[in-house]
């Protein structure tokens, strides 16, 4: 990381036109990373343009600076992500390692002629930036990006170097994907990268209820709907799945997101160490995989649902129908029995 602090600070000496931009389905640690570092960027000189492949959820609409978001997607924005992406110095990767999680984004940036810096905690990245800040063992993007920025300004004192928006930002990833600081990525590093924030004397437990107390009526129902009717649990192989389809999203009205984390209320069930949640959506199913212990659903996903991510919380997606994915799901639970009944 020495190596990459010097030479990018070397170039970062000089203003630049920089592009920032996240995995599609952007989560709180992806945009609060993004919009932590262009912050930081913006008030370094140096114009700056935040990109999303997809559209982001409601609850992280409160996030400073998300209002100037351009949204890949959106046939009103790209035009103008085009022409930024081609006008750009650096291009910036944040919380993925593969332009595959770039959905239609992807060819763009790969395309593109400027160098890019992937800042990230996956594993096994692709190796198409020119600067790596690569580190499995952080537990959120946003706690490189705070670090990147301290090694980046030297000794100068924390209150300084960030202001409440930025910690915001970085606190907002830290704090989903360490699920509240309970998940086993916690480290004394976590901890010691959020007090360095807290000392710009923002409020945490308002960051809290933004993200998670902060749902519309319809969200709670959906919730309901899917708990009582959609959960089921196999305690022979330890594991709950459950199944939407797009029928159903349309029933609920459910927008972009509202399906966020529903998958972690199967680990609450007794004796279940592998949730599973198949989504419907726009001609794919969309699957998020949930762990405890030493199971990886990382291994499971990337060999039979071309996904990824962490050992214990990763995605994949399959271009079967939904309920062929689901068969295929099933099917390969006895491969994985023993090794699902040994987990303590």
């Amino acid at each position: 990381m020495n190596q990459t602090v010097e030479e990018l600070s070397s170039f970062l000496s000089q203003p630049q036109k920089i592009i920032i931009t996240m995995h599609r389905d952007p989560d709180a640690d992806a945009l609060g990373s993004s919009l932590g570092w262009a912050s930081y960027l913006i008030k370094k000189g140096h114009e700056v343009t935040v990109i999303s492949p997809t559209d982001y959820t409601a609850n992280l609409r409160w996030l400073s600076g998300i209002e100037h978001v351009l949204v890949y997607e959106k046939q009103a924005d790209q035009v103008k992500c085009k022409n930024k992406i081609a006008q750009a110095t650096l291009i910036c990767c944040l919380d993925f390692s593969a332009l595959s999680r770039l959905k239609d984004l992807g060819k763009v940036v790969e395309e593109a002629a400027a160098p890019k810096l992937m800042v990230d905690h996956h594993l096994e990245p692709e190796h198409f930036a020119k600067w790596m800040v690569w580190d499995t063992y952080a537990a959120a993007t946003a706690q490189l990006i705070y670090k990147l920025i301290k090694e980046l300004e030297g000794d100068s004192p924390v209150t300084e170097i960030f202001d409440i928006p930025m910690a915001e930002c970085l606190y907002a990833g830290i704090m989903t994907d360490t699920g509240s600081f309970r998940h086993g990525n916690v480290t004394p590093e976590v901890h010691l990268a959020v007090a360095d924030l807290m000392l710009t004397g923002f409020d945490s437990s308002r960051v809290h209820r933004l993200i998670y107390d902060n749902a519309p009526l319809s969200r709670l129902q959906f919730l309901g709907y899917v708990l009582s009717q959609k959960l089921v649990v196999l305690p022979q192989y330890r594991t709950a799945y459950m199944v939407l389809t797009e029928a159903e999203l349309q029933k609920f009205n459910s927008s972009t997101g509202e399906t966020e984390g529903i998958v972690n209320y199967g680990l609450q069930v007794e004796n279940v160490v592998m949730s599973a949640m198949f989504i419907e959506r726009k001609g794919e199913v969309k699957i998020s995989f949930r762990s405890v212990g030493t199971f990886s659903v990382r291994d499971l996903a990337s060999t039979y649902f071309s996904g990824g991510g962490h050992k214990n919380a990763s995605g994949g997606r399959s271009e079967q129908s939904v309920n062929e994915t689901v068969a295929t799901f099933l099917s390969i639970l006895p491969e994985y029995q023993q090794e699902l009944l040994n987990v303590d």
